[in-house]
């Protein structure tokens, strides 16, 4: 869709699309304020101070729409109207070696249970190997150095994501 159509769409249309792109309801009602927007690039700016401006919880939310990495599977409604998105995102995963997926799934879970939520990462052109050295290098952080990197994260995601709702 193009800008000019989006900016046409009620504001209940709008915030549904917008959703797709970052799971926060709350970075979500804060850029809906500024609707209908004026370029591509004024929307991102407009994402990245709402985004910044969100609490933890508000992140936390974001994180628990995107699927596991490795995870070939959707079980969740959450994830039904990103899935093909996540699976373009994710991609490289779906060719790796068996032994590599059973090593993502063992780190999704040492992950998850230390940091809280699932590791988050913008997997746009990384191969699953290379996932899996990030997974092991992030393990080290601590948690409050880890959220922050996966703040910046799911802030890369959104404007892969905002790119694909207007291609």
């Amino acid at each position: 869709m193009k800008l000019e159509e989006f900016n046409l769409q009620s504001p209940m249309k709008a915030r549904s699309d917008l959703l797709k792109c970052c799971g926060s309801t709350a970075w979500v009602d804060k850029l809906i304020k500024h609707f209908p927007y004026s370029s591509i690039e004024s929307l991102k700016l407009i994402s990245d101070k709402c985004w910044y401006s969100c609490t933890k919880n508000d992140f936390l939310e974001a994180f628990s729409h995107h699927p596991k990495i490795g995870d070939q599977t959707v079980s969740d409604k959450k994830h039904t109207s990103t899935t093909e998105w996540a699976q373009q995102e994710q991609s490289a995963v779906k060719d790796a070696e068996q032994n590599i997926l059973s090593d993502l799934s063992k780190a999704n879970l040492i992950y998850e249970k230390k940091f809280g939520y699932i590791f988050i990462i913008c997997a746009t052109g990384k191969t699953a190997i290379e996932m899996l050295d990030l997974f092991t290098k992030r393990l080290n952080n601590e948690l409050e150095e880890e959220l922050i990197i996966a703040i910046n994260e799911q802030n890369k995601i959104t404007h892969l994501r905002i790119n694909k709702l207007f291609i």
